[in-house]
């Protein structure tokens, strides 16, 4: 049962804490404005104001209880767990990567959309409220009692650290960003000095801490998320509901684009692009040759060059990045000619759906992946072990989806107007360019090249990564920067409830799941939670260090977890739910299959150029999903059914009421 008065007092406590919160920034307005507050000092206060408050919850929600710390002792209302699910749920990617994804690629971006709003559907309805009933503490803990033994849950723990690992580089890559503008530093520092903030909820309170924190954090990023947007509706249309009104903007970016198209100094610079993409085919097809003499002209223009000299600076950072093989060089030179071949060619109408069979097929691809690697994200799916009751469980799902919806529904007007406001850098000389085009190319967001020498920014000048148009949107429109600043600390939050919540899954699939259930089950439960802290700081270290390498753009790290959950999770689970046939066998084998054949495929298609019916890196999980299906089908038919008793286990899941293994300290 649900305690009233726990609710009530979570509402008057939430309450207390949105005030102040909405306090703090009208002083910081009023200080900047009155006072003229540093921005620095600003930043400052919204990276360590806002970590504090995640600080003292994790401080006050500490525990070394077993229930507490790996499911909040399940007791976390629906209303309640649904703003931490929807936290959980919407990571930097969603925060920061999607409206930037959304911006930059037009039609082609609502893929992102549509697969993760869909998914979640999926997986309110298909999963969630039984795993819930099932009543356990992960996913492999399910796997393990569903199928029978342990190979089922020791792949179960393979592929939950292989998921949720490659989504927490993505969500420490947006912790690095964003602590990099706020206080000035260099990415590879920021990513560090970000880690503090999640290890300071996740390592005192497990998911109790966790939770809680997450609902402060949900607060925190969907208010920043729609201030900018609502005052950039208001300024151009007369109508703060931007969710309707951001149709103004579309046809604006379409008139422009249709100018730009047919400008003959933008066809200038595409014509300098598609020079620059043919120099590095050459260089490439010249490898290891061109690499060798491209690196032995750096370094005897260095050497001619006196101590002192400014331009040594230059020749030194452009060793220092130039690529250490030809190998790196091969990889480097084909993604740079790929850029280069993309500006080339005209801008595409921005509300233009996919055109080739090849591009929807992607899209089609990408949008499937995405919603049914959401049904089967580890760290997703156990937010529902939180709750009371199956259903608390079925209505937190309900309030999540309503979480998420305020967040999603707004991308796309957040995207259109900050595409417009993008847009109308082209035609001003570099003399005029603002001061935020400079701040963001400090941390190599955004770059801004007078490439034809005519001193006017054409769009084929303009290189923005898509990660700075959420962040940079306020400072475009002129904003005050307290509200920039709040921005800031609105992905700073997506980014860390997320990866407290993956950080958890990690740390338990080896702490629970792997030295307990399987290697130790004589261990006491205070020395269970002591290595799930442990694991915590060194899984964050290892991710950090990782994330330093920025491998890719935010969405699609995330979309190569997702593509992975889907082919190796999801089928396990739904199959594991709604067909008493399956047996561990096929469980095994087809998560097995599932997993190596989507990993093979993107290692091959990100860094070797394979390609498979032209689906892209992100939707690689395309080929690995209906293989893991198939699979798992056959052999399970091939083989013994399931005992007697894991059938009838199967037929109780799926009633609506009670328990099936509920936790002894239910």
């Amino acid at each position: 049962m649900v305690d009233q008065s726990f609710v009530a007092r979570l509402k008057k406590v939430y309450s207390i804490y949105t005030g102040g919160l909405i306090a703090l920034l009208i002083l910081l307005y009023i200080g900047e404005k009155l006072f003229g507050l540093p921005p620095t000092f600003i930043g400052y206060v919204f990276l360590f104001g806002t970590i504090a408050v995640y600080a003292a919850i994790g401080i006050i929600s500490r525990t070394g209880k077993v229930a507490e710390y790996y499911v909040a002792g399940r007791r976390v209302p629906a209303v309640f767990n649904g703003m931490a699910t929807a936290a959980d749920w919407m990571s930097a990617a969603s925060f920061i990567g999607m409206a930037g994804a959304l911006a930059l690629q037009g039609y082609n971006g609502l893929a992102f959309i549509m697969g993760w709003t869909g998914g979640y559907v999926l997986l309110g309805v298909l999963i969630a409220p039984y795993l819930r009933k099932f009543g356990a503490y992960t996913v492999p803990d399910f796997l393990d009692a569903r199928y029978g033994g342990k190979i089922p849950r020791l792949v179960g723990i393979i592929a939950t650290i292989i998921v949720s690992f490659t989504y927490l580089v993505a969500q420490v890559t947006g912790v690095g960003i964003i602590t990099s503008r706020l206080l000035g530093l260099p990415f590879e520092v920021g990513v560090f000095v970000g880690l503090m903030g999640i290890l300071v909820c996740s390592f005192l309170g497990g998911m109790r801490a966790v939770t809680w924190t997450q609902v402060a954090q949900y607060i925190v990023l969907i208010i920043a998320y729609l201030i900018p947007v609502t005052v950039l509706s208001f300024k151009y249309t007369g109508n703060p509901i931007s969710q309707i009104s951001y149709g103004f903007a579309l046809q604006e970016i379409d008139k422009r684009l249709a100018q730009i198209k047919e400008d003959p100094k933008e066809q200038e610079v595409r014509e300098i692009h598609k020079k620059k993409a043919e120099e590095l085919k050459a260089k490439i097809a010249a490898l290891p040759q061109s690499w060798e003499e491209g690196k032995k002209k750096l370094e005897q223009a260095l050497a001619s060059l006196p101590e002192g000299d400014p331009k040594r600076k230059e020749i030194e950072k452009q060793l220092k990045e130039y690529p250490k093989s030809p190998q790196e060089a091969k990889e480097k030179w084909t993604e740079a000619m790929k850029k280069e071949e993309a500006a080339s060619k005209p801008p595409k109408p921005y509300t233009e759906p996919p055109k080739t069979a090849k591009d929807m097929a992607n899209f089609l691809a990408l949008t499937l992946m995405l919603m049914l690697g959401t049904a089967g994200l580890p760290h997703v799916i156990m937010r529902f072990y939180t709750t009371p009751t199956v259903r608390e469980a079925r209505t937190s799902a309900a309030w999540a989806l309503f979480f998420i919806l305020l967040l999603y529904i707004t991308a796309p007007a957040y995207a259109a107007f900050g595409r417009y406001e993008l847009l109308n850098l082209v035609g001003k000389s570099f003399a005029e360019l603002p001061s935020w085009v400079q701040k963001w190319a400090a941390v190599n967001l955004i770059t801004v090249k007078d490439l034809n020498g005519d001193g006017i920014i054409q769009f084929g000048e303009i290189s923005i990564h898509p990660d700075m148009v959420v962040l940079a949107t306020p400072e475009i429109a002129g904003l005050p920067y307290v509200i920039a600043g709040f921005v800031a600390a609105g992905g700073l939050a997506a980014a860390l409830s997320t990866a407290d919540g993956l950080l958890i899954t990690i740390s338990n699939a080896i702490s629970h799941d792997l030295y307990y259930k399987i290697v130790n089950p004589n261990i006491s439960p205070s020395t269970r939670v002591k290595i799930g802290k442990a694991l915590l700081l060194v899984i964050a270290l290892l991710g950090a260090w990782v994330a330093s390498f920025r491998l890719a753009i935010i969405v699609e790290l995330v979309a190569w977890a997702f593509s992975l959950a889907a082919a190796s999770l999801f089928p396990a689970l739904v199959l594991g739910i709604w067909d008493k046939r399956t047996n561990k066998y096929g469980a095994v084998a087809g998560i097995i299959v599932g997993l190596v054949v989507t990993l093979a495929y993107m290692i091959a298609s990100r860094f070797y150029g394979f390609e498979l019916f032209g689906i892209k890196t992100i939707a690689a999980g395309i080929f690995g999903m209906p293989l893991n299906f198939i699979v798992t089908f056959v052999v399970s038919r091939l083989t013994p059914p399931p005992p007697a008793q894991i059938q009838e286990f199967v037929d109780n899941i799926r009633y609506p009421k009670g328990a099936v293994k509920a936790g002894a300290e239910e």
